[in-house]
């Protein structure tokens, strides 16, 4: 089902308030994009299948190119028992410098019994000045699978700026069965001591964050680990791989977004097999 949600009365100081809501199930052999609304300049023009039926692959559309203050974006995935689906977005996400108002993002995703979600979007590019936050809850069945990624660049580095004015917070949550298998939050304010401290930012300008979670981890975390810590970022950023219970993370930290996100190409291409139980195809929009 495709549909627009009601029509929405935004408050005076709000740019745009969209939301998307996607479902995907599973028929026969094929997984389909069975709701697909929205409201507001947020969407997801048409299911996709660079693999066959197995994986619905959906590109995450956001017209405005940009997030302004007083925007609020809400995105909301279930991926039904047993289907595949996999989003990812045609460039990078930008947030715009604010006059004042705050922007938002939420991104609530749900993956149930027997079912995996890729969840791959492109970089984050925040302005100075720009006043943002964004929060990422994944809820995960029992033995459902997940693997996402989201890389973070404070300012614009070709312009050479750096994130000195305003403030954004981060929050991001994944459950397994209603218990937390991951938890992070923080909030950090425009040429905050914690941008240069080692205990932070380490004067980088890019954090990305990969996370990757199935029911077989617990027994091929050592042999993960040893073959992902083999392939370093081609920038020689600081970087770390680790797998606490449930979970296995990457940690990137550096200065080139492209870098960052070449190496979670990277990572993707041996994790996949193991999680999803398919070979690596690479989006044909990454390419464009």
């Amino acid at each position: 089902m495709t549909s627009r949600l009601p029509a929405f009365q935004a408050d005076s100081t709000a740019t745009w308030h969209a939301e998307l809501h996607l479902a995907f199930a599973r028929q026969g052999a094929r997984t389909v994009l069975r709701e697909n609304r929205h409201r507001g300049p947020l969407r997801v023009q048409k299911a996709l299948y660079p693999e066959g039926d197995a994986v619905c692959q959906a590109l995450l559309l956001h017209p405005p190119s940009g997030i302004a203050g007083g925007d609020h974006l809400a995105i909301d995935i279930a991926v039904d028992d047993n289907s595949h689906a996999q989003i990812t977005t045609p460039g990078a996400g930008k947030w715009y410098r604010s006059g004042g108002a705050a922007a938002s993002q939420t991104v609530t995703l749900k993956v149930d019994a027997g079912a995996t979600l890729e969840w791959l979007p492109q970089e984050s590019i925040v302005f100075d000045g720009a006043i943002a936050r964004m929060a990422t809850h994944v809820n995960l069945a029992a033995d459902s699978r997940y693997l996402g990624w989201d890389i973070l660049c404070l300012g614009r580095a070709a312009a050479g700026e750096r994130f000195e004015h305003g403030q954004f917070s981060l929050f991001c949550r994944v459950d397994r069965a209603g218990q937390p298998l991951w938890l992070e939050r923080g909030s950090v304010a425009g040429n905050d001591a914690m941008l240069a401290s080692p205990a932070g930012w380490a004067g980088a300008s890019v954090c990305g964050t990969l996370l990757c979670s199935f029911p077989e981890l617990p027994q091929l975390a050592a042999a993960l680990l040893e073959a992902l810590r083999a392939v370093a970022p081609v920038d020689g950023a600081q970087h770390g791989i680790t797998a606490p219970p449930g979970i296995l993370i990457a940690r990137y930290l550096g200065n080139n977004s492209e870098a960052a996100r070449l190496w979670f190409a990277e990572l993707w291409k041996i994790l996949r097999p193991a999680c999803c139980g398919r070979p690596a195809v690479l989006p044909r929009i990454w390419n464009t």
